[in-house]
């Protein structure tokens, strides 16, 4: 559970500490609960600058330069037909890299055999439940 935005990143900057590279985090969540806030978190603990973790209109995919570089993908304007394919994130993260996916439901496959999947949903207020599960 989160109380805050602060403390939503943080949960994300735990988790990214311990990432060495290759690794995809699959966020999901309705609009407003938090993904780009735990994307934020998620640059500070790779050693990106969260301030230029912005959730994009018009961008889908990003870089953030760090420890380990982050690609961050918003899919929020995908159509759903598939379209996701000609950003290729199939090709993504890499052994450098890190790769997460904001609206990963809008998915029409998951090309990773391994991802953490993360779920935020609204708790009242600020409040944001948080689930992480790790690979399989």
């Amino acid at each position: 559970m989160s109380h805050s935005e602060a403390e939503t990143a943080e949960a994300a900057r735990e988790l990214a500490a311990r990432f060495g590279g290759g690794e995809v985090v699959l966020l999901t969540g309705e609009l407003g609960s938090g993904k780009t806030a735990f994307v934020r978190g998620l640059a500070r603990g790779l050693g990106a600058d969260p301030d230029e973790v912005a959730s994009p209109t018009f961008v889908l995919l990003t870089a953030y330069p760090g420890r380990l570089t982050l690609h961050h993908a918003d899919l929020y304007r995908l159509r759903g037909d598939g379209d996701e394919r000609e950003l290729g994130l199939e090709e993504l993260p890499g052994p450098k890299g890190v790769l997460a996916v904001e609206w990963a439901e809008r998915l029409q496959r998951v090309p990773w055999r391994s991802a953490v999947r993360v779920t935020l949903r609204h708790a009242g207020g600020d409040d944001r439940r948080i689930q992480i599960e790790p690979p399989a």
